[in-house]
């Protein structure tokens, strides 16, 4: 059986512009609509099921901007990406220290941004393979390119997860603190953000928690969204 090269370059051709442009267009509407889900919710959704917790569909309530506290916003850039609105994705210098306390012999830190989150949590799989990081990055592109700055900090604060099947700001604040979200204070802003790399295994009121928090309340001073200046 021969084999229509022309044809398989075609259709080689049609499925590189389907994995380019895809994000694109998927991307663009999250200007004014929420994600109804997101990668990682689904595979949690997975694992309760598997596990037998109920609800198996984790909890996420979307809200606006203005029902988020100014102090959780301050609190999350403070914590996890505070070069957050002079970068384009990707915070170089802090790579660039990930990379030197390698090479002394620390331990290999994440430096990933806010932007990359967002991308992680919208599209991608668990895992850290070549393929994965590759897509990561161009993900990251594609909502630098079609999102502003605020838009991206407002998915993230609605996706990120926050405990066992609690997801967005909202859930967040009335699971840990029985209030809403536009209602945080600054030290409950910043035992949220604290919890952010692990949230399953942390408690906002943990030993782990009360240590970064107190780290992340001294920082809140100067990680301002922009639109709060």
């Amino acid at each position: 059986m021969r084999l229509n090269w022309p044809r398989l370059r075609r259709l080689f051709l049609i499925a590189i512009a389907v994995l380019g442009l895809g994000p694109v267009v998927l991307t663009l509407p999250l200007n004014f609509i929420q994600p109804p889900t997101t990668a990682v919710i689904m595979v949690r959704a997975a694992q309760r099921l598997a596990q037998g917790k109920k609800p198996a569909y984790p909890r996420r309530w979307v809200v606006p901007r203005s029902q988020i506290s100014p102090n959780l916003r301050r609190a999350v850039l403070a914590a996890e990406d505070d070069r957050f609105y002079l970068h384009f994705g990707f915070d170089f210098e802090e790579i660039g220290k990930a990379i030197e306390r390698r090479q002394e012999g620390g331990r290999l830190r994440g430096a990933s941004t806010i932007t990359q989150q967002v991308a992680k949590n919208l599209f991608l799989w668990e895992g850290r393979s070549l393929i994965r990081k590759g897509a990561e990055a161009y993900l990251t592109l594609v909502l630098e390119l079609c999102l502003s700055k605020d838009r991206i900090l407002d998915l993230y604060l609605n996706m990120a997860e926050w405990g066992d099947g609690v997801f967005g700001a909202e859930v967040a604040s009335w699971t840990h603190f029985r209030k809403s979200a536009r209602s945080l204070s600054r030290e409950e802003a910043a035992r949220l953000a604290a919890i952010l790399p692990a949230p399953r295994r942390w408690s906002p009121y943990g030993s782990v928690a009360t240590r970064r928090a107190e780290i992340i309340l001294g920082r809140m001073a100067y990680a301002v969204p922009r639109d709060d200046r």
